[in-house]
């Protein structure tokens, strides 16, 4: 009897040792995964900083963006269409771009559309530290200001290449940090319609749909957007009027949302 009431208490011990060693392994593995990024994947949070590629919206609103640092033989063609379409657009332009099209830079910004900085250079800024970070910011803003006497305040990351340090510093300039959840894929040179179908099929509320105002078909594809998504409900409005100003955050996926 005194060995099978020893065997009983050596059995539920057992048990203790190799529950409290499961918890340990688990408590071990959630504070690895934490800091390794797997709990961000996970929780759809992030470690690491992220910029606003869609937004969270009840309404059926939509942002158009175009990239501006080659070549301008498109874009009256692209602002015609806006007008046609009473849509009005976000266009992302380089420095030097600007200071070769001033003319192009004011006629966006007549037609009521909104004009970000692309950088000053076009080139890959994560590579870049923080005070050649600022520069780029903040020529490229000036260019931009210099044409349209109106601040800047978006940002699109040249090749959509980001890390920590280039969305930290845009941001204490006051520069929202932008890319997109909807690639037209028009630098390919696809067909307008097959620009259109990419564009019109990926569209959701709160997307920020990108394209470039030099792209070969692009201009083509603008009034078949416009006009079958509005036929659907949504409105077209620059990115500065979809996004959330104050009390916001960005989650994992890069989707800005209220904070309440």
């Amino acid at each position: 009897m005194v060995k099978r009431t020893k065997f009983i208490v050596t059995l539920k011990l057992g048990k203790l040792l190799l529950s409290a060693a499961a918890v340990a392994v688990m408590v071990a593995l959630a504070i690895g995964a934490r800091y390794s990024g797997a709990y961000a994947v996970y929780y759809n949070l992030s470690p690491r900083l992220v910029p606003i590629y869609s937004v969270q919206r009840e309404q059926k609103l939509v942002s158009v963006t175009f990239d501006c640092a080659w070549g301008a033989d498109y874009t009256d063609a692209i602002l015609k269409a806006l007008e046609v379409g009473e849509a009005r657009a976000t266009f992302f332009c380089v420095s030097f771009w600007v200071e070769k099209y001033p003319e192009f830079v004011k006629k966006i910004d007549a037609a009521g559309c909104e004009i970000g900085t692309h950088s000053s250079t076009h080139s890959y800024m994560s590579k870049q530290n923080a005070r050649e970070i600022e520069e780029e910011l903040l020529s490229s803003a000036e260019a931009i200001t210099s044409v349209t006497g109106k601040k800047v305040e978006l940002f699109r990351p040249p090749f959509g290449d980001y890390d920590d340090e280039l969305i930290k510093t845009a941001s204490q300039l006051g520069f929202y940090t932008v890319q997109w959840d909807v690639d037209s894929l028009d630098w390919k040179d696809l067909s307008a319609a097959d620009i259109a179908m990419r564009v019109i099929n990926g569209v959701k509320q709160g997307s920020i749909i990108l394209m470039h105002n030099n792209g070969l078909h692009t201009a083509e594809a603008v009034p078949v957007i416009i006009s079958t998504l509005k036929n659907r409900g949504y409105t077209f409005v620059p990115v500065g009027e979809l996004i959330y100003r104050e009390n916001y955050y960005i989650d994992g996926g890069g989707v800005q949302r209220p904070a309440n």
